[in-house]
């Protein structure tokens, strides 16, 4: 089963925010409109509007508020992706050329700099300062967790804290945000409120184990780039860590790493052997299952809805991702 069949039910509203999206990116200046509109139509699971949807269920659902907020929230992660690229010297996002690959290094941040402008300008529409205070604060954290992780390339001395902590800025407060602004633009109750963004945390901490595990399990052609992209880049990701448990395989990664401008994708594919020899992506999936289960126990309490099953449903399905 694909991820999108858990919430099929939501194609009309989706279609509304993919259209909604579409106009938040025209520009003026036809670089700009150009180069957002190929990343736009590069496509992407729009799980950020999902949770938005799904979260502002739980109050009095009004799409036009929801659909501004799904629009903002997709249109910040669309520009971390962005920027990201220019940092990892990226070529291919899911398969098809970066907009740095495309168009340069200087078009491409500021492609992502006006993707970010139009989604604050898209949020104020909304008249709630809890709302716009909640998703300055994300942002904050998103930038800090972006410099972390500049910070940290191949650094092979981090830990698990620095790693987690990583993840949350990254990937798991947005996601977190996704579902509290949901709610809150729905008038949901402050209780649930905080329920559905502890939900998203721990879905987002889950989400981004996976992806990182992923990233050595998966066939380039699944990935839409290299197996092992992220160690090539210099990044720890999480079964990196527990496989540096093991004295062969830190030893390897220390020698073949010497001067990391000389590796090639090609050089770290036994060291990617080594890797799943260490039992590391056990491990990594357990730690991810963990994350799981406190996100299922947050919806223990909240009404027995639709919404609610779709929430379940979405979390098992990442439990079970394999690819």
């Amino acid at each position: 089963m694909k991820l999108t069949k858990t919430y099929g039910h939501l194609k009309r509203e989706l279609n509304l925010i993919e259209r909604a999206l579409t106009d938040a990116i025209q520009a003026d200046h036809g670089v700009l409109r150009e180069s957002s509109t190929k990343l736009l139509q590069a496509g992407g699971k729009r799980i950020r509007p999902v949770f938005v949807l799904l979260s502002g269920q739980f109050g009095d659902f009004n799409i036009d508020r929801i659909k501004t907020v799904a629009v903002s929230l997709e249109l910040i992660h669309m520009a971390s992706l962005v920027h990201d690229d220019v940092i990892d010297d990226a070529t291919l996002r899911r398969g098809k050329p970066t907009i740095k690959h495309l168009y340069g290094n200087r078009v491409a941040m500021y492609t992502g700099d006006f993707i970010l402008a139009r989604a604050l300008e898209n949020i104020t529409t909304i008249p709630d300062p809890t709302a716009h205070r909640v998703l300055s604060k994300t942002m904050v954290q998103l930038s800090a967790g972006e410099i972390e992780q500049i910070r940290d390339k191949f650094n092979w001395d981090q830990n698990l804290r620095n790693y987690l902590r990583r993840i949350k800025r990254k990937t798991a407060l947005l996601i977190a945000t996704s579902c509290k602004l949901g709610a809150i633009a729905s008038g949901a109750s402050p209780k649930h409120c905080e329920k559905l963004f502890r939900y998203g945390y721990y879905i987002g901490m889950s989400y981004q184990i996976i992806d990182d595990i992923l990233d050595f399990t998966s066939s380039e052609a699944e990935l839409g780039k290299p197996a092992g992209n992220d160690l090539l880049q210099g990044n720890v990701t999480l079964p990196v860590l527990y496989a540096m448990e093991n004295e062969n395989f830190y030893k390897l990664l220390k020698d073949l790493f010497a001067d990391p401008q000389e590796v090639t994708a090609e050089d770290i594919q036994p060291l990617l052997g080594e890797l799943k020899e260490t039992g590391a992506i056990q491990l990594s999936y357990q730690l991810s299952n963990q994350y799981l289960q406190k996100a299922l126990k947050e919806l223990d309490s909240l009404p027995d809805i639709k919404a609610k099953n779709t929430l379940q449903s979405i979390a098992k399905y990442i439990g079970n991702r394999r690819s």
